[in-house]
Order: C-alpha cells, then sequence, then structure tokens
C-alpha cells in the first residue's frame, strides 16, 4: 500500500454521531473500532463524557459491537471502557495495524466486518487502512489537545490539502 493511500480514510465526518451507523449495519459492518481522545470524548480524559456515552449507545443500538482502540499505555483507557461496558485494546500502538487486528481477534471479526474511527490520518486512518478495515476520520472533538497531538496536526492538514479530504 503506497503511503497516500494509507493516510486516505474511505469517509470524513464532523463527529461520530454523523455516522450512519444504521447504514453500515446493512452493508456488513458489525464491529466499530474507536478511538477515544478527541473521537468520543475530551483528549486525555479519565471518564466517558454524556457525549461518548450517547454515541457508544446509538452505535449498539444500530447492532454493531464497540471496541476502543487507544494508544494509551496506562489503565485510563481501560477504565474508560470498563465505564462504557465495551472491550478496550490499550498501548495499540497506531498507525501500526497491530492494535486493530488484535482488537478484531478480540471481538472475533474479519477486517471486512470492522471501521475504525477516529480524529488522526497519522494514527488512527493509517492504523485501520494498514489492518485492511475501513477507516473513517472525523474532526477533532476539542480543540484542547496535547502539544504532541497538536504538532501533529500541521502535516496533517497538508495532507488533507493534497488527498482532498
Amino acid at each position: 500500500m503506497n503511503v497516500f493511500k494509507a493516510m486516505k480514510p474511505e469517509r470524513v465526518y464532523t463527529t461520530v454521531k454523523m455516522i450512519p451507523w444504521v447504514s453500515l449495519k446493512s452493508e456488513g459492518i458489525t464491529v466499530a473500532l474507536l478511538d477515544f481522545d478527541n473521537t468520543l470524548g475530551p483528549d486525555h480524559a479519565t471518564a466517558p463524557t454524556d457525549y461518548s456515552i450517547e454515541c457508544v449507545k446509538e452505535i449498539q443500538e444500530a447492532g454493531i459491537r464497540c471496541c476502543l482502540v487507544s494508544n494509551a499505555r496506562s489503565g485510563r483507557s481501560k477504565g474508560i471502557a470498563q465505564a462504557l461496558d465495551i472491550p478496550c485494546v490499550t498501548y495499540a500502538r497506531k498507525p501500526e495495524p497491530v492494535g486493530v487486528r488484535r482488537a478484531l481477534e478480540m471481538m472475533g471479526a474479519q477486517k471486512e466486518d470492522a471501521v475504525m474511527v477516529g480524529d488522526q490520518v497519522f494514527t488512527d486512518v493509517i492504523a485501520g487502512n494498514l489492518a485492511g478495515v475501513r477507516s473513517f476520520l472525523v474532526e477533532k472533538l476539542y480543540p484542547k489537545e496535547i502539544w504532541y497531538v497538536a504538532l501533529k496536526r500541521i502535516p496533517e492538514k497538508l495532507v488533507r490539502l493534497i488527498g482532498h479530504f
């Protein structure tokens, strides 16, 4: 897979709530692999928000199972996933596909059954694409983020401009 193809999401949405989950279910999607920070909740949050709870509920009501796929090495993501009552893969090492593949195995799903949803091209989209799952990019949910993520947004804007997404 060439580098530009790996960075291009299949679809781009403003928020997770804008994704047509019922339509995706009819297309054969049974598993949503979800980033948390700035996708479902604030960057480095320690608990789910009302928004993240609503998103997971909406996805599940469409008949799709959820799994959190996080690069965090701490117990923070595990605690959030437990509060949301969904499985979690921590230290996913995105953009490497290993965490996405672990999530598929954990969920008993094939790559054709899943979609990876996240707010970053250089982690979530690339990991999903390299693992062979559909990848959807959502705009970051909150303006505040940790400094190293904010720095990655600069080249990400350029990639999005060149790739027209």
